[in-house]
């Protein structure tokens, strides 16, 4: 279905670029004699728009009133470059046209239709930063707009061979086609771009967990004071005042809640003085492959989260898979979409999870204190 969406807006978006351009070329005789002029940026300006608002809308599809609110900024990108590109293409091929130069037609008209491309490649790379929350990685974001501008160019180029290679059996056509010359090679142009994008824009299936409720109240006053000190030697009692043989006190170096920086990262730069720190609404980027542990514990843990257990359960990553594996000691104290868990059987993750952990004591679990995650597989949602 993507795909088909994203082939469709190329399309429609090419052919009503083409027809704008000959409203003002032929009804309102702007720039006649240099129809380039006028026709490339129409095109230009239209393909960066529906590529734009295409790829906003598939990414939020529940949301039109939010993704109309969050397509200004692109939109005003789109315009920007594709106003600047077309014109460039157009006034470059009108001077590859004049008696004293005469390029080819072929070669003037690929130029031209790759400096489209590229264009559209561009609006739609830099304006993925303002509705993609993914985009808050420099290096995603880099890593998206060279992709954007390398699949647009060569599909540009592609569409622009494909067309020359039409038109040296055009003679053949039938007489209803020679009419329809351009219509047919802008279209094939907005076909090839639309379908490079619906891979190139593909969903990451980078797996991630948005911190939610619980983190936004976190301060050093809210840890219970036996969760201060720690045992290092299970064997040896812990000198506390509320269980003096208790071996499982950890003890936290923070009073916050806290990610491994040298294992797991922000998907967007955060503020805090402390930028190891968790707090509601940042995501946690998880690995590809591998174990992240979870627990209150400092050393050896990768999301550490004072008042839970020492270590509450483990995520285990693989190949666009995960599954969390409780504890055997406190699974009871994890919660899977609102559900408590009875017993210590692994749960396969899937998009939007809502993983809750609560802290305990010495008396049980604490029912009013927990934190919770919400796990995403994919970036769908802009600003999810």
């Amino acid at each position: 279905m993507r795909i088909y969406l994203y082939i469709i807006a190329g399309i429609t978006s090419a052919l009503l670029g083409w027809n704008i351009g000959q409203f003002f070329l032929t009804d309102l005789g702007l720039f006649t004699q240099f129809p380039e002029i006028t026709l490339f940026p129409c095109i230009a300006i239209s393909l960066a728009f529906g590529m734009v608002m295409n790829e906003i809308f598939i990414s939020n599809p529940t949301r039109p009133k939010r993704s109309l609110q969050t397509a200004k900024q692109p939109l005003l990108i789109a315009l920007g470059l594709g106003t600047l590109s077309g014109l460039i293409a157009g006034i470059i091929s009108q001077i590859l046209f004049l008696p004293i130069i005469r390029v080819p037609t072929p070669i003037v008209r690929t130029l031209g239709w790759l400096l489209i491309g590229s264009s559209v490649g561009i609006a739609e790379g830099l304006s993925w930063r303002w509705y993609s929350i993914e985009a808050g990685s420099k290096k995603r974001f880099q890593q998206r707009l060279k992709t954007s501008v390398v699949a647009a160019s060569g599909a540009s180029f592609t569409a622009a061979i494909l067309f020359e290679l039409i038109r040296l059996n055009w003679g053949t056509m039938p007489a209803e086609f020679k009419g329809i010359e351009d219509p047919i090679g802008f279209s094939i142009l907005g076909l090839l771009l639309g379908g490079v994008f619906s891979l190139t824009n593909s969903p990451s299936y980078i797996a991630a967990l948005r911190a939610g409720r619980g983190f936004e109240y976190i301060e050093f006053k809210d840890v219970p004071p036996q969760y201060i000190e720690f045992n290092d030697d299970p064997e040896e009692p812990v000198e506390s005042e509320d269980d003096p043989q208790n071996p499982l006190i950890p003890k936290i170096n923070q009073s916050y809640p806290a990610i491994d920086k040298s294992s797991l990262s922000f998907t967007t730069e955060t503020e805090n003085i402390n930028d190891d720190e968790i707090e509601e609404g940042l995501s946690i980027q998880l690995p590809g492959h591998g174990t992240i542990r979870i627990g209150c514990a400092v050393e050896n843990t990768h999301i550490s989260i004072p008042g839970i257990p020492l270590h509450v359960a483990d995520i285990k990553l693989e190949k666009r898979t995960a599954t969390l594996i409780p504890d055997n000691q406190f699974f009871y104290a994890i919660e899977v979409n609102g559900t408590r868990l009875k017993s210590r059987r692994s749960i396969p993750l899937k998009h939007n999870y809502v993983l809750t952990f609560y802290a305990t004591s010495l008396n049980g679990i604490n029912e009013e204190k927990y934190y919770r995650f919400v796990y995403y597989n994919r970036f769908l949602d802009p600003q999810a």
